[in-house]
């Protein structure tokens, strides 16, 4: 069915609404937010970015938010970067505001159900979709359906256990600052110009992230995982380490059945957001 929608990212730093029609953006809009604002403070810029895309016939709004969420109540807990959002009842309040429905959903999720709708996600029917940035995340779509668990606390490999600490700081962009030193971006860039220590940070980190990948191919099996995020775009550097990590998985005549892909959607989290309401 097609219907205008408008998805809405909330991030550390900004704020970012769209109107979402068929798969495309129509218009968007950003607002900065400081992490010392206040809840309502926080809220009124949420209410602000929603407003200059909401002409028109929006029948729905989507919100992906990095938090603990419980879809149902649409209250959010804890949200990262926001320390003022400890206990938010969020769809109540925009949908209050807007008087359209509200969904809500951790950004992960979003992410994925972004791809089952409109991106590399199309094609599987039982699929996972890794965010590769600051820490890294996980949406598990089953039987063509986005899997929440308990407050939509499913899929966070990047907290199980993993060499003394925990999987994250080795397949996050914590692991480039934290051993070489520069940020994933900056070795990126120096990649492109073979320099050889971000070749071999790459490298090192492919290998880090094949380890995630087998656990997820242990756990659920996919067909398929959709790579996404910043780091996502450097896949080219580290695509041959990640795959040599699977060359121990045990269970070979599975790797036949499955593919890894990277996404390519433009404006992936407002699309992710708004594929809530779809």
């Amino acid at each position: 069915m097609k219907k205008e929608v408008i998805g809405v990212d909330i991030g550390g730093t900004n704020i970012k609404a769209g109107k979402v029609f068929n798969g495309s953006v129509l218009q968007s809009h950003l607002v900065e937010v400081n992490r010392n604002d206040t809840e309502e403070a926080t809220l009124q810029k949420l209410f602000e970015s929603i407003n200059k895309v909401m002409a028109g016939s929006v029948e729905a709004i989507g919100i992906g938010v990095p938090a603990v969420v419980d879809p149902e109540s649409g209250i959010v807990y804890d949200v990262q970067n926001i320390p003022s959002w400890k206990k938010v009842p969020l769809k109540e309040l925009v949908q209050q505001e807007f008087k359209v429905p509200v969904q809500i959903n951790n950004d992960a999720n979003c992410f994925a159900l972004g791809e089952k709708h409109f991106g590399k996600a199309k094609d599987h029917t039982n699929c996972v979709a890794l965010s590769l940035g600051t820490g890294l995340g996980m949406g598990i779509l089953i039987d063509n359906r986005l899997y929440n668990g308990v407050l939509c606390g499913a899929g966070e490999v990047g907290m199980l256990p993993y060499k003394g600490g925990i999987m994250e700081h080795y397949a996050g962009s914590f692991f480039f600052d934290e051993k070489y030193g520069e940020s994933a971006k900056i070795l990126y860039q120096k990649a492109l110009k073979k320099d050889a220590a971000a070749l071999m940070a790459f490298n090192e980190y492919g290998h880090h992230l094949g380890e995630a990948v087998k656990a997820i191919l242990y756990m659920y099996a996919p067909e398929a995982i959709i790579l996404g995020g910043s780091i996502s775009n450097a896949y080219a550097f580290f695509e041959q380490s990640l795959k040599g990590a699977l060359d121990s998985f045990a269970y070979q005549k599975q790797l036949e059945h499955f593919k890894i892909k990277t996404s390519d959607l433009v404006d992936s989290p407002i699309l992710g957001a708004a594929a809530l309401c779809l």
